[in-house]
C-alpha cells in the first residue's frame, strides 16, 4: 500500500509494538509517517520499530506507559508533541480480554480492570490528544473495536465484548463532538485475526478452526488486513467518512 497522503504526518499509536498495533505501526512507517509508539511491555519491539523508522529518515519515539492512569496518558501525548511538534493522527489500539470470566464468576475489580484497559484508557488518551489534533485543518482518530462488540463474543468475554461495544458508540459520539474541529473519528471491528498474542493466549486451535469454518471467505484474518483498513480511515483527511465502523471479519457479520 502506497499512501502519499501519510508522508510527513505525525501519528501516535497506542500498544503499537505488538500484534495488530505492530502491523499498523509498520504500515505507517512504510508510508512515510513519523510514529510515536506507545508500549506497555513490548520494549524490544518498540525500539526495533523506532530504529526501522529512523533508517527510512523518519522521526520515531517509543514511550512506555500504563494508559489506565490519566497521568501516563497525558505524558504520552506530551512526549509525542515534544518530539514532533504536532499530531495529525491518533490510533487507539490498546486493549485486552485479560481473561475469560463468566457472569457468575464476575468480580467488580475484574470488571473495572477490563473496562479501564479497553475504554477508560482510550478516553484519557483521546482527551489529551484532541486539542493538538484540533490545531490542524484535518485530523483523524481510529479506534480499535472488535467483532465481539457487534456479536457479543464467545462465552467468557462478557466485559471485553461490552467494552468493545462501548467503543462503537464512543466513536459515533466523538465524531459528532469533534467534527467541528476538523477531526474525523472512525473505528475498525476486526474478527478472527490469527498470528497475534491475543489469540495465541485466548483462542484454542479447535475454536479457531471452528470459527474459520463459518467464515465465508474461508480464512482467518491477519494483522496486515486490519492495518490496511486503519491506514485508509486515518489517511482520508479531507474525506467524508466519520463516525463509521469498518467490519474486518471475512463476511461473518454484516449489517
Amino acid at each position: 500500500m502506497n499512501n502519499n497522503k501519510l508522508a510527513g504526518k505525525n501519528v501516535l499509536i497506542t500498544a503499537g509494538a505488538q500484534g495488530i498495533g505492530e502491523a499498523i505501526t509498520k504500515h505507517f512507517i512504510d508510508n512515510g509517517a513519523n510514529v510515536a509508539i506507545h508500549y506497555f511491555s513490548s520494549a524490544d519491539t518498540a525500539n526495533q520499530l523506532t530504529e526501522y523508522a529512523k533508517s527510512k529518515g523518519l522521526k520515531a519515539i517509543a514511550i512506555s506507559g500504563d494508559l489506565t492512569k490519566e497521568s501516563d496518558a497525558i505524558s504520552l501525548v506530551e512526549a509525542t508533541i515534544n518530539a514532533f511538534n504536532g499530531l495529525d493522527i491518533l490510533i487507539n489500539n490498546a486493549g485486552s480480554l485479560v481473561a475469560r470470566r463468566m457472569l457468575n464468576e464476575m468480580e467488580a475489580d475484574f470488571w473495572h480492570k477490563v473496562m479501564d484497559i479497553n475504554m477508560t484508557s482510550m478516553m484519557f488518551v483521546t482527551k489529551a490528544a484532541a486539542p493538538h489534533l484540533a490545531k490542524n485543518d484535518n485530523s483523524s482518530i481510529v479506534n480499535l473495536a472488535s467483532l465481539a462488540g457487534r456479536k457479543g463474543g464467545h462465552p467468557g468475554s462478557l466485559v471485553y465484548a461490552t467494552s468493545k461495544g462501548a467503543i462503537l458508540t464512543y466513536t459515533r459520539a466523538l465524531s459528532t463532538e469533534l467534527g467541528g474541529q476538523g477531526i474525523r473519528v472512525n473505528a475498525v471491528a476486526p474478527g478472527l485475526i490469527l498470528g497475534t498474542s491475543f489469540h495465541n493466549t485466548h483462542t484454542t486451535k479447535e475454536s479457531a478452526a471452528e470459527t474459520i469454518s463459518g467464515i465465508p471467505i474461508e480464512r482467518a484474518g491477519n494483522a496486515d488486513d486490519v492495518a490496511r483498513a486503519v491506514l485508509f480511515l486515518a489517511s482520508e483527511y479531507d474525506g467524508f467518512i466519520t463516525g463509521a465502523t469498518l467490519d474486518i471479519n471475512g463476511g461473518v457479520y454484516n449489517m
